[in-house]
């Protein structure tokens, strides 16, 4: 079984890494182990946890780059994060996931959308509508990450890649890096409040750190456009997914 998490663990950190799809990969296999649902999520946020590391660590170049605007995106999810969080742990998951499907297929239509919709390499005032509404959508999607978290990585890059005018391995780094931040302070709230499958974070963890730390490299080297489609396509296919083994 600690093989099974180790692999399990380093596919879904590469998928993480690279756009946010750790849940393809190791919250089913979590539940096919006999993890309950809610247990599965929590022990899964505290295995990306090491994701985030390894892909901090190998993202360090990007990050610097915009550091401004990395923090502000990470702290706004944060609060978000911790008022997830504190949801789940008087509230049961159950009744989110059936529009978890929606909103990861939404995420796959505002990546083709940014694929077809490139923003003008010129810098341009934000409004202050604009600007407000994005930091809304951040902070929903730290709720999310803290409450449910599935695929939250893939929707907080959609919208990320959809408001900054960054390259992909920016945008991808500041993901990380906010995904990585508002996992560790949910994992805080959960580690008090709910159950964490300890002993399978720890080789599920060591996967997802080396799978984190290989992601932004393949990011940094393969060519954009063909990479936003197979992310957005997956993210379609995830999204059916879920769907059917939730209504049927």
């Amino acid at each position: 079984m600690i093989i099974i998490l180790f692999v399990a663990g380093f596919a879904a950190g590469f998928l993480a890494s690279v756009a946010g799809l750790a849940s393809l990969i190791s919250y089913p296999v979590l539940l096919a182990l006999g993890v309950p649902p809610v247990s599965a999520n929590t022990t899964n946020t505290a295995a990306l946890m090491f994701t985030g590391v390894g892909a901090y660590i190998s993202s360090s170049n990007e990050l610097r780059s915009d550091h401004k605007t990395t923090w502000k995106v990470a702290i706004v999810a944060l609060v978000g994060g911790v008022i997830g969080a504190i949801i789940l742990a008087v509230s049961p998951a159950s009744s989110f996931e059936k529009i978890v499907p929606f909103l990861i297929f939404g995420a796959g239509l505002l990546m083709l959308w940014n694929q077809y919709h490139q923003p003008s390499s010129k810098k341009h005032n934000e409004s202050t509508l604009v600007t407000v509404l994005k930091y809304i959508a951040i902070f929903l999607v730290g709720v999310y990450i803290g409450y449910f978290g599935a695929s939250a990585g893939l929707i907080l890059l959609s919208i990320l890649m959809t408001t900054l005018n960054k390259s992909y391995a920016v945008t991808n780094a500041i993901k990380n890096f906010t995904t990585f931040l508002t996992n560790v302070l949910s994992v805080v709230v959960y580690a008090f409040t709910t159950k964490v499958y300890w002993w399978m974070v720890v080789p599920m963890g060591a996967g997802m750190f080396l799978g984190g730390y290989v992601g932004p490299i393949v990011v940094r080297n393969v060519p954009v456009r063909p990479l936003k489609f197979i992310v957005a396509y997956a993210a379609f296919g995830l999204a059916i997914y879920l769907f059917w083994t939730t209504y049927f």
